[in-house]
């Protein structure tokens, strides 16, 4: 061979592996990843959902690609992203945590799987057609924590005796809201306790709805589920906290951040969940033959150190059926 005719198929070699490298990288499937919260409180959820995936095969960067979009906690912005990630022709569409983010993808594609997690019936929020056989594109991990608004305002009542006044915090935008607020005054009326329904839809209505609570002397606080609560976790401790309110809140990492007490599912083990569904997903499952995943892990965490500063005595068979107490 010539030395000219070596350099040409060196350099033709040299071209061929950047392009197989290319095509190598196209091939690697992308999920879209739609939330309505902002990245920094959501942290530990993505993290879940990447071990969800692992437990499948699939890892970030190496076998797979994964196109973030955050609403930050505006809903409106929703059917504009899932739209961007349909363009994007993803494999799968995940919205961990977001019962509004897989409703707005399932408004944006009826032919790109889609795989949820979150609270209610996935059933009643039209989501899917049945829990056992979902049919169409969606299906996913559901909580049902709808559900556990009666079962808070008891654990709320058990530890605050004396309350008589409830209020309930809920954003309206929120698809869940309307079950949850049924469902807890319905529980209320059980009881003889009045219930008051607040709203917020941004961090500001949060400072407006504790205000109106100081207002009408609610006893006792009940936080319904949503993004918007997860982000501003803090500021709903540290305003009840200063107004002397007692509350409880869906998930532990709320008790964590100072919040009196928390009951539901594990956050963290329905986005992992999640995570194993996508991974399946990808790998040629059917969403419409693949059964809506219940939870199965319920924690109750009391924050003994907030309970104290309310002046609260927690009650030792309360204290002893706590999964964690915080000291």
């Amino acid at each position: 061979m010539q030395r000219r005719e070596f350099i040409t198929l060196l350099g033709g070699t040299a071209v061929a592996w950047p392009l197989a490298a290319r095509a190598q990288q196209r091939a690697m499937p992308v999920i879209g990843f739609l939330q309505s919260g902002s990245p920094e409180p959501n942290a530990h959820l993505v993290a879940a959902f990447r071990q969800g995936l692992g437990e499948t095969g699939y890892v970030e960067g190496r076998n797979v690609a994964v196109e973030y979009r955050w609403a930050h906690n505006d809903n409106n912005r929703l059917p504009e992203l899932a739209a961007d990630l349909v363009r994007l022709r993803v494999a799968v569409i995940a919205t961990p945590g977001s019962t509004a983010a897989a409703s707005a993808a399932k408004s944006a594609t009826t032919t790109i799987p889609i795989v949820f997690s979150g609270g209610g019936d996935p059933v009643q929020t039209g989501l899917v057609a049945s829990l056992n056989r979902p049919g169409g594109n969606v299906t996913g991990v559901s909580s049902m924590s709808g559900e556990l608004g009666a079962k808070r305002l008891g654990l709320l009542q058990e530890l605050v005796p004396r309350a008589a006044r409830f209020v309930l915090l809920v954003n309206p935008n929120n698809p869940l809201a309307e079950a949850f607020v049924t469902d807890v005054r319905a529980a209320g009326a059980a009881i003889g306790r009045q219930i008051e329904v607040l709203t917020a839809s941004t961090s500001r209505d949060i400072d407006t709805a504790f205000a109106m609570l100081v207002e009408k002397r609610a006893n006792a606080l009940l936080v319904g589920l949503d993004p918007l609560f997860v982000s501003r976790r803090v500021q709903l401790a540290t305003l009840s906290a200063r107004h002397a309110v007692p509350a409880i809140y869906p998930f532990r990492e709320d008790a964590e951040a100072g919040g009196l007490i928390s009951y539901g599912p594990s956050n963290t083990d329905l986005v992992r969940q999640a995570g194993i569904y996508t991974g399946r997903v990808l790998k040629g499952e059917k969403p419409a033959d693949m059964p809506i995943l219940r939870a199965t892990k319920f924690e109750l965490v009391i924050n003994l150190k907030t309970a104290k500063a309310l002046g609260l005595d927690v009650p030792p068979m309360l204290l002893s059926r706590a999964d964690e107490v915080i000291e």
